[in-house]
């Protein structure tokens, strides 16, 4: 069975087996697609005979490149903001995170914002060898969305305030290593445990093949867990400001720390400031609530995101002009009060999110 073209869903034995399918648009999460696996999984929840929930996408270069940014955009230049949006994306991320069957994402190539709402909360996060992993939603005057302030503030030492920060890529092995990705594969075996996965019965021995294959394999350390110790040195510092500060002191020193720190100092100068006060917050909070609070976080920020001013300048300069040369509004750290960072979380009483 299937529900339109962009998102196929099929019964293959003892699964529920979606499918991205809009590779045009590098499978781009859109309302209808998010509707449409809502409405399926309440179909597979109650069906005994499935057992698992398979999501992948077809081959090509993403396995979901993120949302319709065009279309948000579209509605904030005209006030007519899409709250609705982010509150059924939310109830689904929180929904798949709390899904009572094992629900598997076989993930490769690009996978952002949307797409890794639909994926990373899954039961099990299968990683080919071309995944590329990334939140560089700070880039474009957003924040770290999806569910991130869950599962970021949940990865190993400072590593997940690192990714949100920078927005930096991880491949498939510091997926594996930070926890991203509970399993590795080899891109061409996908198919083949994609059937296997619908049809064997003991998934917990095809896991623990999966793992045993993993281990033997020959994936080189990748360089978020090569850079690990700086990492945790310089993310630990109490500010944002701060960060910045430790990282230009690095990157006088000479060496290869200051290569490193030189390099990331100059990726958060690009940032949206007010972006990156949001998310260094969210993902501090986020290491206290569960996924319910989490998404319910995160939609009080989005709301007061979407009627600010940042999040289209972003989209302005990577995506409308393209001229990379946003105008953020403050312009520095230094010039942002805390009040204004506070109202991003404050309660949004009869407008705040509801989960099931």
């Amino acid at each position: 069975m299937s529900d339109g073209n962009d998102i196929i869903f099929e019964r293959s034995g003892l699964a529920g087996l979606v499918t991205l399918n809009k590779p045009e648009t590098l499978n781009a999460v859109t309302d209808d697609m998010l509707t449409a696996l809502n409405a399926q999984l309440d179909v597979w929840q109650g069906d005994d005979s499935v057992e698992r929930v398979i999501i992948q996408a077809v081959p090509g270069r993403a396995f979901s490149a993120g949302g319709d940014i065009r279309h948000l955009y579209e509605c904030g230049i005209s006030k007519q903001y899409d709250f609705e949006f982010f509150a059924r994306e939310y109830r689904l991320n929180a929904r798949i995170a709390n899904f009572p069957k094992p629900y598997i994402a076989l993930i490769n190539g690009i996978a952002m914002g949307g797409g890794v709402g639909v994926s990373f909360h899954g039961s099990y996060r299968i990683a080919g060898e071309g995944l590329s992993f990334a939140m560089p939603e700070v880039g474009i005057g957003f924040f770290p969305d999806i569910g991130a302030s869950y599962f970021l503030s949940r990865l190993p030492g400072k590593t997940g305030l690192y990714l949100g920060l920078t927005g930096e890529r991880v491949n498939k092995p510091d997926a594996l290593w930070c926890g991203l990705a509970t399993h590795g594969c080899l891109t061409d075996d996908l198919p083949k445990i994609v059937q296997n996965l619908c049809h064997e019965p003991n998934l917990n021995g095809l896991l623990t093949q999966l793992t045993e294959a993993q281990s033997s394999s020959l994936d080189a350390k990748g360089p978020i867990e090569s850079a690990q110790e700086w990492i945790d040195f310089h993310f630990d510092a109490p500010t944002v400001a701060a960060i910045l500060d430790s990282l230009e002191q690095s990157a006088n020193k000479g060496g290869e720390e200051a290569d490193w720190a030189g390099r990331t100092l100059k990726s958060l100068r690009q940032k949206s400031p007010t972006s990156l006060e949001i998310a260094f917050r969210q993902i501090g909070l986020g290491a206290q609530l569960d996924i319910d609070g989490c998404m319910q976080m995160e939609y009080r920020i989005v709301r007061r995101i979407l009627t600010g001013t940042e999040f289209y300048e972003g989209i302005r300069a990577a995506i409308i002009d393209k001229d990379r040369s946003p105008n953020w509004q403050p312009a520095q750290l230094q010039d942002i009060a805390a009040a204004d960072i506070d109202k991003h979380f404050a309660d949004l009483g009869e407008q705040e999110l509801t989960l099931p």
